[in-house]
């Protein structure tokens, strides 16, 4: 304790006792005879027979006492007693104790709850959204509960302003318009209950919000997915054109007729059509793996616009064409 402290507890101590001898004075003038003075007690705050009660309020905790081996034995034993559930669905069950609404946390079925029509409820979420990875279906679940949680939410509303209806029927008995009376109710019951609409309002936003953030999560993984499912189908088809386009060219060559891809429909031009044929040729006369035409294209469009990699006739005639 600092200084001051130390002072001003001793002030206090001394103010007590002061107020304490005036205390016995006065009953001294009162009481010739007090109990303190039959019982030979003295009125100076010094002396060993000073009652020390305020002293002992300050320190009113009882000395703890050493626990024995006895004891310690014997609570053991008790404990064993009433160790609570034991099997699987007992645990399961008392972890629900606490679980009111089933709003918030992992919990979201109430031991109330129809099961069937739960697994029901999600089965249709999963033919709605038709997931395919662990991801997907993670947020399907997560949605699908959302879902089963809000509509739990009227249920819940219904019920407050039933009971508040049980409650409360009895208000404005003086008001003859029925309509104007069952309004009154009803705002007597939300005011009543105010505090419980409002959470029951605030975890439905927080619900509605969370589903929103899931939905948008789960959209843009199905359209990332199903762009990279097309791929290799595109990959496939430009890689199937590409040789009918040089097929058609290297006939136009033979024929010594000009040859324009797109009067048959072909998006390629002379240039990348002559660029894929070299390219593949080569690959084919080394014995190496056939390079990709989407590749091809990629490095002949991304780099120099003028092609100098003539490596075949057919290439060399149709530039010159």
């Amino acid at each position: 304790m600092s200084n001051r402290a130390i002072r001003r507890a001793a002030e206090r101590i001394a103010a007590k006792a002061a107020k304490r001898e005036q205390t016995q004075q006065a009953q001294a003038q009162t009481q010739p005879q007090t109990m303190a003075a039959a019982a030979g007690a003295s009125t100076d705050p010094l002396s060993p027979n000073v009652d020390f009660a305020e002293a002992e309020e300050q320190n009113n905790e009882a000395p703890s006492r050493p626990v024995t081996d006895a004891q310690r034995a014997a609570n053991r034993a008790n404990a064993q007693k009433s160790p609570g559930p034991v099997t699987p669905e007992g645990r399961a069950k008392s972890s629900l104790n606490a679980v009111k609404t089933a709003l918030t946390g992992v919990t979201v079925l109430l031991p109330s709850d129809d099961v069937p029509a739960y697994e029901a409820h999600v089965h249709q979420h999963i033919a709605d959204y038709s997931p395919v990875t662990p991801a997907e279906k993670n947020l399907v679940q997560r949605i699908a509960d959302a879902d089963w949680r809000i509509n739990r939410i009227a249920s819940l509303e219904a019920g407050i302003f039933a009971i508040g209806l049980r409650k409360l029927a009895d208000l404005h008995p003086e008001e003859q318009d029925a309509s104007v009376r069952e309004s009154l109710i009803k705002s007597e019951i939300y005011l009543a209950y105010r505090r419980d609409l409002n959470n029951l309002a605030l975890q439905e936003r927080r619900l509605r919000n969370h589903q929103t953030a899931d939905l948008s999560k789960l959209q843009s993984l199905q359209k990332e997915r199903l762009e990279n499912e097309k791929k290799p189908n595109e990959k496939a088809k430009t890689q199937e054109r590409m040789y009918n386009a040089m097929r058609m060219l290297l006939q136009a060559d033979k024929l010594k007729i000009p040859f324009d891809p797109a009067q048959f429909g072909f998006e390629f031009s002379l240039l990348e059509i002559a660029h894929c044929f070299d390219a593949i040729s080569a690959a084919e006369s080394h014995n190496q793996p056939i390079p990709f035409v989407v590749d091809l294209l990629a490095t002949l469009r991304n780099g120099p616009k003028d092609y100098s990699g003539a490596a075949h006739t057919c290439t060399k005639e149709v530039q010159a064409a």
